[in-house]
């Protein structure tokens, strides 16, 4: 990726005394060295796809990097169906890829949409390089993200770790917790096109996140009551309707956040 750099200069031409300085720009295209280097590991899957478009599209950052076990040495712009390649072939060798951004001295960081058995290596490896990481690993485990932890605070780093890169998810999980001290009774609602969906992660998490805080709810639903392992108290419903929305309410009517999710009817 380049950009265009423009200088002022002024100009003088000594045909008469009396002439001024005539200002002039030069300009010059050169490689953009400000851009954040991107890593996809996992760049052949459909989301490692849909990142690599979104980098491609999005200001101060370039694809530096693709990294997958599967279609190894195609042209990752290929791969997504852009219209130009960018001539970046997928790699099955972070390490490599990683060595190769470091050389540059560029900032660079790596988005891993792996696996859960190899995101903490693969982790450790981009903070040796000295890169953060972003990390969206579906059924990621809890003592994986203490260890995450725990290696970042040693090296004075910092990773991600996105549950789920829907902002309206995290804002709604948030909200739970926040508006759970100020009310005795919670329900959770979802529905979806399929009985087969429910419960989605996004509400299992909401309802893990309410039971590890301590709170006893719906003390008086004891007969609709379901005891988690904590044997903390939650209740929820789910039912068919359409578009697909995941929500909670407490004891006020006048509290009911909601997430509708109308690309997933």
């Amino acid at each position: 990726m380049a950009t265009l750099s423009c200088h002022f200069h002024p100009t003088v031409y000594k045909s008469s005394p009396n002439t001024k300085a005539r200002p002039s720009i030069l300009c010059s295209m050169q490689p953009s060295q400000s851009n954040v280097k991107v890593i996809v590991n996992g760049a052949a899957k459909e989301i490692g796809r849909a990142a690599v478009i979104a980098v491609t599209k999005a200001r101060g950052m370039e694809v530096a990097g693709a990294v997958d076990s599967y279609l190894v040495g195609e042209d990752i712009g290929k791969v997504c169906d852009m219209e130009e390649p960018l001539e970046i072939p997928i790699i099955n060798d972070l390490t490599m890829v990683l060595g190769s951004i470091s050389q540059s001295k560029a900032t660079g960081v790596v988005i891993d949409f792996t696996d859960p058995s190899t995101v903490y290596d693969n982790v450790k490896q981009a903070t040796a390089f000295g890169m953060k990481s972003v990390v969206h690993v579906p059924r990621i485990k809890l003592d994986t993200v203490a260890a995450l932890s725990g290696l970042c605070e040693k090296a004075s780093t910092g990773c991600l770790v996105a549950p789920t890169l829907s902002i309206g998810s995290i804002l709604l999980q948030q909200a739970a917790i926040s508006a759970s001290f100020h009310y005795n009774n919670v329900e959770i609602v979802e529905s979806r096109a399929s009985p087969a969906d429910l419960p989605s992660p996004n509400a299992t998490q909401i309802a893990k996140n309410l039971s590890n805080l301590g709170q006893i709810y719906n003390r008086q639903d004891i007969s609709t009551d379901v005891l988690g392992s904590s044997s903390r108290r939650r209740w929820g419903s789910s039912a068919q309707l359409s578009p697909s929305r995941i929500g909670f309410q407490y004891d006020s009517p006048l509290l009911w956040p909601r997430r509708d999710l109308l690309s997933q009817t």
